[in-house]
Order: structure tokens, then C-alpha cells, then sequence
């Protein structure tokens, strides 16, 4: 949770349009939002390329699949690698179908997984009830 005490959800993903629109979604529901255009910057972001246990950790994160330098799924490995961020919970937001649910469905810190294109009042309920246990 952010200092402000706003729940905090960092989106990666590589489609500009869908980092607008979920930032629009999210800050309308009040949530603080942070947004990484791949993997690699996302691990930055984390404080875990390079190692800075300081840097603040989300309580959800949306996650793409099919991205640039680092995809979602190898990001999601290293997360769950680390104590100190396998316990985020993961959305998958993905214009895959099956295949990469698959790949995911194993994964314990997924919580939900979305296929774009997506109903913005769906997914603002389904990340309602995915973060209602942070906010006690």
C-alpha cells in the first residue's frame, strides 16, 4: 500500500492504449498506478534487477503476456522465485487464448486471468474482489 494509503497496482504492459485505459479504469476507483512497458522494467521497478529491498511492491499487479525484452511469463517466474514478491497477486491480461492460460494455470500468485479485449466494469470488479482482503 502506498503512503497515501491508496492500494497500489502496477500494470505491464506494452500497448500504450491499454496502459491508458486501465490507468483510466484505476485511478477512477481510486487506486495509485504505476505502469512498466516490459518485464526487465518491471523487475526494476520491484527493487529486484538490481536488488533494492526499499523500493515499494504493489498489491496487484496487471500483467501482459507478449512483451518486449521480458515477457509476463518470465517475469511471473522470477516473482515467484523471490520472497519478497511471490505473495503479489498477479491478473494475466492477455489477447492469448488458451494456450498461455495454460502456461499460467499452475502459478499460485495468479489470481484471475483476462482476455483482451476486455469490459472495463468486469475487470473493475474482478480486481474490487481480488484486493478486498488489503484493504482490513
Amino acid at each position: 500500500m502506498s503512503a497515501k494509503g491508496k492500494l497500489t497496482v502496477l500494470v505491464v504492459d506494452d500497448e500504450p492504449e491499454i496502459v491508458t485505459l486501465l490507468r483510466f479504469v484505476l485511478e477512477k476507483e481510486g487506486y495509485a498506478v504505476t505502469e512498466a512497458g516490459n518485464g526487465q522494467t518491471a523487475l526494476e521497478m520491484l527493487g529486484m534487477e538490481p536488488p533494492d529491498a526499499g523500493k515499494p511492491l504493489p498489491d496487484l499487479l496487471i500483467l501482459d503476456i507478449m512483451m518486449p525484452i521480458m515477457d509476463g511469463y518470465t517475469l511471473n517466474m522470477k516473482l515467484q522465485a523471490s520472497d519478497r514478491t511471490r505473495a503479489i497477486p498477479i491478473l494475466v491480461l492477455t489477447a492469448r487464448g488458451q494456450k498461455m492460460r495454460d502456461l499460467f494455470e499452475m502459478a499460485p500468485n495468479v489470481a484471475a486471468y483476462v482476455q483482451k479485449p476486455f469490459d472495463p466494469k468486469m475487470l473493475r470488479e474482478l480486481i474490487a474482489g481480488i484486493l478486498a482482503g488489503k484493504t482490513a
